[in-house]
């Protein structure tokens, strides 16, 4: 199966280009996680090549100001191996939360109290917004 890619992606001149760009990727990404420590390997990432800067995704600002702080040693570490990077560029990768919603708690109100509720909003002004408000809990209390 994967000779079978390897053969379409090496057929046309931008596959090819996109192909080999791809690769120049995946080395710099091995060359990245050898040459940092293992807790900030696996908050970052390779993003792009663009000329002789490479992009790099942090997964926080903590990251990212650490791999700016060791840019420098990485351009060299990269030169040492024959790869012409001139600047490091840093960016913070949003990361997509999903958290579930849990469905609201289902509420409900005894018998008993429904009619002291009843009975007391019976006992307020007919115009009053708290009397209004307790007859409203009241009957959405009896459909649940």
């Amino acid at each position: 199966m994967t000779q079978l890619i390897q053969r379409f992606l090496g057929t046309g001149d931008a596959l090819a280009r996109l192909k080999d760009h791809a690769a120049r990727l995946v080395r710099l990404q091995n060359l990245l996680q050898q040459h940092l420590p293992p807790a900030l390997a696996s908050a970052c990432s390779v993003a792009n090549l663009k000329g002789d800067t490479l992009v790099l995704l942090a997964n926080g600002g903590a990251a990212a100001a650490r791999l700016k702080q060791i840019a420098p040693s990485l351009i060299q570490q990269f030169g040492a191996v024959g790869l012409p990077i001139k600047t490091v560029q840093v960016k913070v990768k949003v990361l997509e939360t999903h958290e579930e919603r849990r469905p609201p708690p289902q509420r409900t109100i005894s018998e008993d109290g429904s009619r002291s509720i009843a009975d007391f909003s019976a006992t307020l002004p007919a115009d009053s917004p708290l009397r209004e408000s307790l007859e409203r809990l009241v009957r959405r209390s009896r459909r649940d």
